[in-house]
């Protein structure tokens, strides 16, 4: 395992995405905080992550509008967000939002490394 100890949350309302993802994630080196409710995400004030992982339809708040209310956050703006989310035609307005990447479930556990790795350099 390598000393990666890289801080990424985890923003998705479906418990068994999060816990597929946390314990992949945990494997791999990174230390993760997850939530399954949106609103949380903007919450953060302390221990910022290194990445969020953050879901798109997301009960109770768009992880579009999450997105932009974060890159528009001086304490935030520089967080790398990849957003995730089952339909694969929404990826431009996930981008448009301030999105650093997009994956669309389900999606290969390599891709989402590879991606991790890429923006947490």
């Amino acid at each position: 395992m390598s000393e990666k100890h890289k801080k990424i949350m985890i923003a998705d309302d479906d418990p068994g995405i999060v816990d597929a993802v946390e314990m992949l994630l945990e494997f791999e080196g990174y230390q993760v905080t997850s939530t399954v409710d949106g609103s949380t995400v903007l919450d953060m004030k302390d221990e910022l992550p290194d990445l969020l992982l953050l879901d798109i339809w997301m009960s109770g708040e768009d992880g579009r509008d999450i997105c932009k209310k974060l890159k528009h956050t001086d304490a935030t703006k520089n967080i790398p967000v990849i957003m995730i989310s089952a339909s694969r035609d929404i990826k431009e307005s996930a981008m448009e939002s301030g999105a650093d990447d997009f994956l669309a479930k389900p999606f290969e556990m390599n891709e989402l490394l590879e991606k991790i790795e890429k923006l947490t350099k």
